[in-house]
């Protein structure tokens, strides 16, 4: 593989790291908007940011399998290109790339531990509407009891 070949290599995965690098902004933006809407329970608005969430996803992935069998090359041409310029960049936008992940999985723990929470409130609040139903249909059969049985039909004649 010709230098020039090489260089070009580079300079294509360099831009599809900086493309996955604005598609992580907005993923990272994303993960805060869901979140917050776990947080506060906001359902409505965290479907809205799962759905972009989703778009920008898959546009991540596309890009990722774009990038793979030039990821491939420079791995098998690393030695080779370990000292020019261009693969510093490059492996400094990789290592920037796998920060703002780490800081994404991060957000979207924070967000999941909220929706876990609001899980575990909506549960107490229907288990303790259904006790609370069941003391007032015990509390009805003793202040107001059932009616005795009608009279008429009970007679003969």
């Amino acid at each position: 593989m010709t230098e020039a070949q090489v260089t070009g290599l580079l300079a294509q995965y360099q831009a599809g790291l900086e493309a996955e690098l604005a598609l992580l902004d907005r993923l990272e933006s994303l993960a805060g908007r869901q979140r917050d809407a776990s947080e506060l329970g906001n359902f409505e608005a965290l479907g809205v940011a799962s759905d972009e969430r989703d778009r920008t996803m898959a546009a991540l992935v596309t890009i990722e399998h774009e990038l793979k069998p030039i990821r491939q090359v420079i791995a098998e041409q690393r030695e080779a290109l370990a000292a020019t310029t261009a693969f510093e960049v490059v492996a400094a936008l990789h290592r920037h790339a796998a920060q703002r992940v780490t800081a994404i999985v991060g957000t979207d723990e924070r967000a999941l531990a909220a929706l876990k929470e609001a899980e575990r409130a909506r549960r107490f609040a229907a288990m303790t509407l259904e006790q609370g139903e069941a003391t007032l249909a015990a509390y009805r059969r003793v202040v107001a009891p059932a009616p005795a049985h009608a009279s008429l039909f009970s007679r003969k004649g």
